[in-house]
């Protein structure tokens, strides 16, 4: 019963989700012919300073099918937009006033509430692999219909690194919702937190050598193909960390 709850409580967030970064993953393999065409025009740039070279640098990776899926989807499109889903599924469900009465009525359920929440975790934990593994694979299936090709391990890699360093934000969201009764501040406290994560990672200087988001694109593996285990096993300690802290801070609510 628990298990089918959490999937009520958030299936439409997931179903949305589901649907929009499908529609995105498409369009990319759609427009990468379109983008091709204009790529002779750039060649001509005369960029200097460090954005020039950041500027040379984005219109060199994009001259293949690789480096434009990457730029394009896994560090901006797919990062962002599944970053935002993330935290949806998150949020609420747990004290929120938007659910009625369904979080006191499961609390009285013979059921402890250790489990109540690890139940509503790993449901959304699920969802977010589907969101981060099904949209990818569009890609190497869509590809041919361009001419192009792209490979299913790539897909695969990326998704799984997209979906073990972003459960950060997932967890975030469901800590803070063990200490808020309604969904938007849960929700746009992560978010905040992940916008102002992102900035410091594109600040010259900053996070971007070893950055969260940077390990969620799997960069490395991009760039010379090592998939970062360090980054990977730093994500999982610090989301099984937050998951603890809101197993604690649901535990010991009082209602």
């Amino acid at each position: 019963m628990l298990w089918y709850k959490s999937w009520l409580e958030t299936r439409w967030r997931f179903l949305i989700g589901l649907g929009l970064l499908m529609i995105l993953s498409a369009g990319i393999v759609v427009n990468y012919p379109m983008v091709q065409q204009l790529m002779p025009m750039a060649d001509g740039i005369d960029a200097k300073g460090p954005l020039g070279r950041l500027i040379l640098d984005a219109i060199e990776m994009q001259k293949d099918f690789r480096g434009f899926v990457w730029y394009q989807w896994v560090r901006q499109n797919l990062a962002q937009t599944w970053t935002l889903f993330a935290v949806l599924l998150g949020s609420g469900g747990l004290l929120a006033r938007a659910s009625g009465g369904a979080p006191l009525f499961t609390l009285t359920l013979p059921v402890s509430r250790n489990r109540v929440l690890w139940v509503r975790a790993a449901t959304g934990l699920a969802e977010l692999l589907l969101l981060a593994i099904i949209p990818f694979l569009l890609i190497p299936l869509l590809s041919p219909a361009i001419g192009q090709r792209y490979s299913i391990g790539d897909a695969v890699v990326h998704g799984v690194c997209l979906f073990v360093a972003g459960t950060v934000f997932f967890s975030l969201a469901l800590f803070l919702s063990t200490l808020f009764a309604d969904v938007w501040r849960p929700m746009l406290i992560a978010c905040g937190i992940a916008m102002v994560l992102a900035v410091a990672e594109a600040l010259p200087g900053g996070l971007a050598s070893y950055g969260l988001f940077r390990v969620m694109s799997a960069e490395t593996y991009f760039r010379a193909g090592e998939v970062p285990w360090a980054g990977l096993l730093a994500s999982v300690t610090v989301s099984s960390a937050i998951l603890y802290g809101a197993s604690t801070s649901f535990a010991r609510q009082d209602f």
